[in-house]
């Protein structure tokens, strides 16, 4: 992460509210959790605590990656919601822009991923000692944008490995654009991450019946 933390000054984006979830539109350049350090202070769960005193974490994205995030409004739904991530009953489906021309237009990744400890916190493909990671990707369209393309992509992460996505994608010689820490050169020369958590399915903690909530790339 860079040392400069500027968040978005932006209202809270509340996709549904209701006894037992709250959903929100998380915007890009706000981290999820508190960082170390008072200048890191100011987060998505502060801003939710602030206005929804009861609201509990169960899961983050990246402080530059925008979209879909669901907290728990009881210690019930916490660990219910828990369970499903765990359990990896949530399914999970990200929009981004790649460099290149990613082919063919359906595909899995199946490489495992460990903490590059030499410098943290980026990760690496790591066939001996990596956990398990499976993203599927499913080409949306193709651009001429930049010297060698772009592609857009629906990526659907099987694990939740940290920087999952942005790790495969790179090991497939296409980065997300915009990324700071995997891009370079035209690739990394983009205003922000180009990664959307674009929609959740989960089961209700109450009655278990199935939901769905999206929200739609902002580029």
């Amino acid at each position: 992460m860079s040392s400069e933390y500027n968040p978005p000054d932006v209202p809270l984006s509340v996709i549904h509210e209701d006894h037992e979830l709250l959903i929100v539109d998380k915007p890009a350049g706000l981290l999820s959790v508190p960082g170390k350090g008072e200048h890191l202070s100011d987060c998505l769960l502060s801003r939710i605590q602030a206005a929804f005193p009861n609201a509990l974490l169960v899961h983050r994205l990246d402080r530059d990656t925008s979209g879909v995030m669901v907290f728990a409004m009881t210690p019930h739904a916490q660990r219910h919601l828990g369970l499903q991530f765990e359990h990896r009953r949530i399914k999970k489906t990200y929009y981004a822009r790649l460099y290149g021309k990613l082919e063919p237009k359906t595909g899995t990744v199946d490489l495992p991923i460990l903490v590059d400890w030499e410098n943290r916190p980026l990760q690496k493909i790591d066939h001996e000692n990596g956990r398990a990671a499976v993203t599927d990707w499913k080409v949306k369209s193709y651009g001429a944008i930049g010297p060698e393309g772009e592609t857009r992509v629906r990526l659907f992460p099987h694990t939740g490995r940290s920087h999952q996505l942005r790790v495969h994608m790179l090991a497939m010689g296409h980065p997300i654009l915009g990324d700071p820490f995997y891009a370079t050169g035209p690739a990394r020369d983009h205003p922000r991450l180009m990664l959307h958590s674009e929609e959740l399915r989960l089961l209700h903690p109450d009655g278990g019946a199935g939901h769905k909530f999206r929200a739609k790339a902002p580029f």
